[in-house]
């Protein structure tokens, strides 16, 4: 098997798309992401982190000292990302079931639940290398994990975030479309 150096790829750019829960996601990757998708904006440098474990239970035998089986008995997949624009999309995504309201014509003020309810949504990533497109699609995801927030001059102001990705249509957790060459059945 031969290396190829035309098989590396980079994040070059790309973005960060929530929306309801049931929300139809593009079907592949020419069609823009239909109405109800909103994208985050500016993330920060260090891009999406992408995650994907798997969990297992050992089966031992008596007459064995080491395992005659693993059975799969969980899967994690995570996206974390900190989302640098503060607008109502980002805001209401970090601090679950807040509200954002016009006090005045130029003061908003976001309501922040003490009890949360749950606040599930559909994610996307799509992310661009040259002419090679790819979109990650989580029909059911929630923000699990939420970094302080840091508020100082020497950068922006961050909300960082992991969405966990929960199972929708069993089996899959998320869809991955590609335009990458590299992926062909033969390649």
């Amino acid at each position: 098997m031969a290396n190829d150096a035309d098989n590396v790829r980079v994040g070059l750019n790309g973005s960060i798309y929530i929306a309801p829960k049931g929300t139809t996601a593009p079907a592949d990757l020419t069609t823009a992401w239909p109405a109800g998708w909103v994208d985050l904006g500016y993330l920060s440098d260090d891009g999406v982190e992408m995650s994907y474990s798997t969990e297992t239970e050992d089966i031992n035998a008596w007459q064995s000292l080491s395992p005659v089986r693993k059975v799969l008995t969980g899967v994690d997949m995570t996206l974390g990302f900190t989302a640098i624009e503060l607008k109502t999309a980002t805001m209401t995504l970090y601090f679950p079931s807040a509200t954002m309201t016009d006090v005045s014509g130029t003061v908003h003020k976001l309501s922040i639940p003490a009890a949360p309810e749950p606040d599930e949504r559909a994610i996307g990533l799509e992310w661009i290398d040259g002419g090679i497109t790819n979109r990650l699609i989580i029909a059911r995801g929630e923000v699990t994990d939420r970094e302080a927030i840091t508020f100082a001059r020497s950068g922006a102001v961050g909300l960082g975030m992991t969405v966990s990705a929960y199972a929708d249509t069993a089996p899959e957790i998320a869809v991955w479309l590609s335009n990458d060459p590299a992926w062909g059945a033969g390649a």
